[in-house]
């Protein structure tokens, strides 16, 4: 499920519909639009809660982003603009779509957001908080940037649990299957890489040529596996049937929306596969999120 609605959040980021969007209120540069948009369901905050939210960002970066761009637009400001945006977005990827299709999409997303549960996940919670839209496409959207951010909460939690910092999360990832440039945009010094990736070699993650080791994909196959099921109660909720007639529904939209997603992005979306009768609600995929 996450293959098919994560890419219908992440028209936010990539689509230039949705970086005009930021820019037209004020928000120009592709980091003021990001840290405002994602943060604007918090309300007016300050860089602390955004460090911790957003987990895999270096402090200062965030630091000089907040609170410094609510001068630039308020948070209700930047709301309008990321769902003016990604809703603009999404209706030149789905113009073939009929309006039926995307009706019953949204409802079905959003009635898997009915089941969520929000302690403990700080943006999941600021996002299912917000009114719900008027039209489909930005009802899609807002469910879906709702999920995929209780989600992110879950992947958070996990990492913590395991004991895993934000720039070691981020070096594993490269040690892995992400290209370096993709993720040295997060603020992270080169002593930061470096001390981390120490730290990967030390715990046994990493060999002695900065390789992955059996220990370290185990250990981290375990992270994601948790965060799997600490976000499989939408999908339980919603049933089997109402799940995949869901995931028949986004597919379209999702491989829309892969046109215009980098295919190294940091997000780490796999190819979409294709939509079986008896998919599982829970299955093993590659190392996700940073985004």
């Amino acid at each position: 499920m996450w293959t098919h609605y994560e890419p219908v959040h992440a028209v936010t980021y990539f689509h230039p519909r949705a970086r005009a969007a930021y820019g037209a209120a004020g928000l120009r540069g592709y980091w003021r639009g990001y840290f405002a948009g994602r943060a604007a369901p918090l309300g007016p905050t300050g860089p602390a809660p955004v460090i911790a939210a957003f987990y895999n960002f270096a402090p200062h970066m965030v630091i000089r982003a907040l609170p410094a761009v609510w001068q630039l637009a308020t948070p209700d400001q930047a709301l309008r603009a990321r769902l003016t945006g990604a809703v603009q977005a999404l209706a030149e990827l789905t113009y073939e779509l009929p309006e039926r299709h995307l009706v019953e999409a949204a409802d079905l997303l959003e009635a898997a957001t009915d089941g969520l549960g929000t302690a403990g996940r700080v943006l999941g919670a600021a996002n299912a908080a917000l009114p719900r839209g008027e039209y489909p496409l930005a009802r899609l959207w807002q469910a879906a940037t709702t999920l995929r951010e209780h989600r992110g909460d879950g992947h958070v939690a996990a990492l913590v649990a395991a004991d895993l910092d934000p720039v070691e999360t981020l070096a594993w990832r490269v040690a892995v299957d992400m290209p370096p440039a993709n993720l040295l945009g997060r603020g992270w010094s080169e002593q930061d890489w470096s001390q981390a990736r120490e730290r990967l070699t030390v715990r046994g993650w990493l060999d002695a040529d900065g390789k992955p080791t059996e220990r370290g994909r185990s250990a981290f196959q375990a992270i994601e596996d948790a965060t799997d099921v600490a976000a499989a109660r939408p999908w339980l909720t919603l049933g089997p049937d109402r799940a995949h007639r869901l995931r028949e529904l986004l597919d379209p939209i999702a491989r829309a929306a892969h046109t215009v997603i980098p295919p190294d992005s940091p997000i780490g979306l796999p190819p979409l596969a294709s939509c079986p009768r008896g998919f599982r609600l829970i299955s093993r995929r590659p190392p996700t999120q940073t985004s």
